[in-house]
């Protein structure tokens, strides 16, 4: 299902930016968090409670062509906002790693086969590992694997 509706950009000033100079230059510029020269891609959700399109920088962790979406928000004790985005809409998502966004199914992964993606996540990011020692909840992993083109 395209993720199409009207764009209601976050309400964090770094995060539009971010997402803005990423997609302008198709992944060129503000590919990295921050500082850390880490990299990102740019997840496309659908808001659960606006219906609007909501766009979230995310730590890249690719494994065979599909993606771990990590709800860590820095070890918080409640999940981000787009984990409930997710869980509402999982085939309403794109990702964009590099030039063009690609449409997504999504599922939240358990046991052993979160604990592989979550080894994925630590290595590409290590401060998951600290998030996770800050927090009492399990923080969610979600993996998501590219929807075969139409074409």
């Amino acid at each position: 299902m395209p993720v199409d509706g009207e764009y209601q950009p976050s309400p964090a000033q770094w995060v539009r930016d971010q997402v803005e100079a990423y997609e302008r230059s198709g992944g060129r510029e503000a590919n990295t968090l921050r500082d850390t020269g880490l990299p990102v891609v740019i997840v496309t959700t659908r808001g659960n409670k606006s219906g609007k399109i909501r766009k979230t920088p995310l730590m890249r962790v690719e494994h065979g062509g599909k993606y771990a979406l990590v709800a860590s928000k820095g070890g918080a004790p409640t999940h981000p906002v787009w984990y409930y985005n997710l869980k509402a809409s999982p085939d309403a998502v794109m990702v964009q790693d590099g030039p063009e966004p690609f449409e997504a199914e999504v599922r939240e992964v358990t046991g052993d086969e979160r604990a592989a993606w979550w080894d994925r996540a630590v290595a590409a990011y290590p401060p998951y590992a600290e998030y996770q020692s800050n927090t009492d909840r399990e923080i969610p992993v979600f993996v998501a694997t590219p929807r075969p083109s139409a074409d």
